[in-house]
């Protein structure tokens, strides 16, 4: 991890707490983690659009707007639309995702239950995603909520990360191992 990953790391978990705070005043803590769930899908499925965000070249006053016509055209509530802009504002913008799954987590920790992000080669169906998750509940003793990410590069099986823990099954790692194996001997 790079020290600017850090730094945003840390900035995203700053951001994402003074907001539960802000959604916990209001009442409103699942309202606010499921819009800023659509954000990330968002970002997600319009990569250059996280690449304009991310970008040292393009003002923060353009992020914010750009931003902000977003979150008001995909019917985001205030509190959501005025914390986005101000995060772009204070050039954040790149890390926004980051701030969702940390928001995410603290919405899980609050009611107990711990977070976990599946990584798989194809989407999983929900009977797989209750699978997982009674697996992990049972191997954690906590209740999990999973979110998951589609990414062909693992070719099969799938990375399951629950807070610092990392369960790596995929096929890649696997072949990347096999070819170590190979190289050693």
């Amino acid at each position: 991890m790079s020290g600017q990953d850090v730094l945003s790391s840390g900035a995203a978990d700053r951001y994402a707490k003074a907001l539960f705070a802000l959604a916990q005043d209001a009442g409103i803590v699942d309202v606010v983690e499921s819009e800023l769930a659509s954000l990330k899908a968002i970002l997600l499925a319009h990569p250059e659009l996280a690449a304009v965000l991310a970008s040292p070249v393009v003002s923060a006053a353009e992020k914010a707007a750009v931003i902000t016509h977003i979150t008001k055209k995909a019917g985001l509530g205030a509190l959501t639309h005025s914390f986005v802009g101000a995060a772009a504002e204070a050039r954040r913008a790149g890390q926004l995702m980051h701030m969702a799954d940390r928001f995410a987590a603290l919405t899980a920790q609050a009611s107990g239950t711990v977070q976990a992000q599946a990584v798989t080669a194809q989407p999983m169906s929900a009977k797989q995603q209750k699978e997982l998750a009674a697996a992990l509940k049972k191997a954690l003793g906590q209740d999990v909520r999973i979110s998951t990410r589609v990414d062909p590069a693992l070719l099969g099986g799938l990375t399951v990360k629950v807070g610092s823990r990392m369960f790596d099954s995929s096929l890649k790692t696997k072949l990347e191992g096999l070819k170590l194996a190979m190289k050693e001997s």
